[in-house]
């Protein structure tokens, strides 16, 4: 029996719309002659379909008498396209594979296992929480590709809002107007200290130890927040802060700490880093750790992002997220 080329992998979509009242007219006569030219007989079509031959018959025919086309040339032992109907189907089945890929494109964004995620960073991502995140989440979802903006809080808060931003994660417990909030993980302050400083053959200092240094920030990034620890920290110890505002990224900051033009708050994340002529020490009588936040909107509904989100509890909740992972690193 003579064959055609029909794509044997419309099947099932095409057995979906024969039996959905939702597809309408057109997908139905659409699918039921793609099933007879592929198999060039009634009752294997209707069989594949799971109808009738004698819908499939009445379907083929009520089609050809509405474009005045012969698609299908009757035969004993089956039927044979026509030469027109070789054509119209050649042209029905690319449109019914356009079809599938859109379908199946959606479905999968609708699952969250392909898509496009925007998120928003305090700093680097080279070490820490949030690389093992990032890491663990691209080798569970692949297909969802990763846009990052380094930028302030309230500067990554605000594309949040403004929808730019699929999530932002920040430096302290935040309550942004807005927004949703939710905090994930606590690591220790640290402090960076030239290599040669005298206080850097010890393993920890106190911040009485360090007031009167210079405090070098960035003004982004969590800079402005970790000014304002710096700032309550020295003062509560009956001083004034020295602190100097640097327009700079993270590396050129920890190249200012390493030449002596001052010290750095940080975080234990930027610790599992190695920066020339710079060490990083613990801070004895620090009472609190520094608290992550991830901000986004409540009219987010992405699946991808609470894929992620999902990911950065069970992370944290199974002590183990990657084995780069620092042990401070633990639940509020």
């Amino acid at each position: 029996m003579e064959t055609h080329p029909a794509a044997p992998c419309r099947r099932s979509w095409c057995r979906q719309a024969g039996q959905s009242r939702e597809v309408g007219f057109g997908g139905s006569f659409a699918c039921s002659r793609l099933a007879v030219a592929e198999y060039l007989n009634f009752r294997h079509a209707a069989n594949s379909l799971g109808v009738s031959q004698s819908c499939v018959s009445a379907r083929i025919k009520a089609l050809e008498e509405t474009l005045g086309i012969l698609l299908f040339e009757r035969r004993h032992r089956g039927v044979r396209l026509t030469e027109a109907g070789q054509r119209f189907v050649a042209e029905v089945a690319t449109g019914i594979g356009h079809i599938d890929l859109a379908v199946q494109t959606a479905g999968a964004i609708s699952s969250g296992t392909e898509g496009r995620l925007a998120i928003g960073l305090h700093s680097s991502i080279a070490g820490g929480f949030l690389a093992d995140l990032r890491r663990r989440y691209r080798s569970i979802y692949p297909a969802i590709e990763q846009s990052v903006v380094e930028g302030r809080s309230s500067e990554t808060i605000a594309m949040v809002r403004d929808g730019k931003l699929d999530v932002a994660f920040v430096l302290g417990a935040v309550d942004p107007r807005d927004c949703r909030a939710r905090r994930l993980w606590e690591e220790p302050f640290m402090i960076a200290l030239p290599m040669d400083h005298l206080l850097a053959s010890g393993q920890a200092v106190r911040w009485v130890d360090i007031a009167a240094e210079i405090f070098l920030v960035r003004h982004d990034g969590a800079g402005p927040q970790l000014q304002d620890h710096i700032v309550r920290r020295v003062s509560g110890l009956g001083r004034a802060a020295r602190v100097r505002r640097c327009d700079v990224g993270r590396d050129t900051l920890m190249h200012m700490v390493a030449i002596g033009e001052g010290v750095t708050l940080t975080t234990a994340a930027a610790s599992h880093l190695s920066f020339p002529g710079v060490v990083f020490r613990t801070l004895a009588d620090e009472p609190e750790p520094a608290r992550f936040s991830a901000v986004w909107s409540p009219h987010n509904r992405s699946p991808a992002l609470k894929n992620l989100l999902d990911l950065a509890d069970a992370m944290i909740r199974s002590a183990q997220p990657s084995e780069s992972v620092y042990p401070d690193c633990r639940i509020p």
